[in-house]
């Protein structure tokens, strides 16, 4: 790309602060935008975002190609921002 991005993060506006996570809602999204960008550019790290609530959506986007997550209604919204990251953390690192 010309620009050169070290990073792009894949989130569906429609989803963006639903709480509904693109790993379940549109899993294909996650997959083929990691194929189309690893194709063109090989060494961007692709992050997704939207809806993730809970550590099985950090684990599912792993699992789909992403390489690390975007998060900030869920952590906004929490009761325990802190027990949340650490959820997160976790499932990144399973």
């Amino acid at each position: 790309s010309v620009l050169e991005p070290e990073m792009i993060a894949v989130e569906p506006p429609e989803l963006i602060g639903t709480g509904i996570s693109v790993s379940k809602a549109k899993p294909e999204v996650i997959i083929n935008s990691v194929n189309a960008i690893k194709s063109i550019s090989p060494n961007v790290h692709v992050l997704c975002g939207a809806g993730i609530t809970e550590g099985l959506d950090v684990k599912k986007a792993i699992e789909f190609g992403s390489e690390g997550i975007l998060v900030a209604s869920a952590i906004a919204k929490s009761k325990d921002p802190e027990k949340l990251l650490r959820e997160f953390v976790i499932a990144l690192t399973k």
